[in-house]
């Protein structure tokens, strides 16, 4: 089993704002490969299905962003899993707009959302998969996250989403290993 959790706020005066690309790429995932978000279960949207044999759960926290760490806490520890079945996806400002990295493990860095994650599970040693959106140093950090998508935004999620889409599957496929994934080749 593994579980795909996509960081974001709910309601719709977060749709399409920096801050919820965890959600749209989950949601993208979901798309692809026909699952429907129609139930609530550890503090999140939750969606289920199988994916090349292996069961895969969907979800996207409802506790807003700063508390995601209740929900994947709750449902790692109710589910017994192992935590390199878990992948967080979630918007990163120290990367460019438009790039994709995926890690092993690592700090919060600035995002208040994995800083609760780590918090809650007690380690940081976890994948994750990073969406880049940059940073705008004329704007106060919060502002510009929970601002809409500009133009560059939306064309840079529009050419990477079956890339991130790819990659979040090549998690699944390659049982969680996340160094086996190149993100250059998706």
């Amino acid at each position: 089993m593994k579980v795909i959790v996509g960081l974001g706020n709910p309601g719709k005066e977060y749709d399409k704002t920096l801050h919820n690309m965890g959600y749209m790429s989950v949601d993208e995932f979901a798309s692809s490969h026909g699952f429907s978000f129609t139930k609530t279960k550890y503090n999140a949207k939750y969606a289920e299905g199988m994916v090349d044999g292996e069961k895969v759960i969907l979800l996207k926290p409802i506790t807003y962003m700063n508390l995601s760490g209740l929900c994947v806490a709750e449902c790692v520890h109710k589910l017994k899993l192992d935590l390199k079945d878990l992948l967080v996806v979630y918007d990163d400002i120290d990367l460019p707009v438009g790039a994709v990295r995926i890690r092993k493990s690592g700090s919060a860095g600035t995002h208040n959302g994995m800083r609760h994650i780590i918090s809650s599970l007690g380690t940081d040693t976890f994948a994750r998969l990073r969406v880049g959106i940059g940073r705008d140093e004329r704007r106060d950090l919060k502002d510009y996250v929970l601002s809409k998508m500009s133009a560059e935004h939306t064309k840079a999620f529009d050419d990477n989403k079956q890339k991130i889409t790819s990659i979040i599957h090549a998690f699944i496929a390659f049982d969680g290993d996340v160094e086996r994934i190149d993100v250059n080749n998706y």
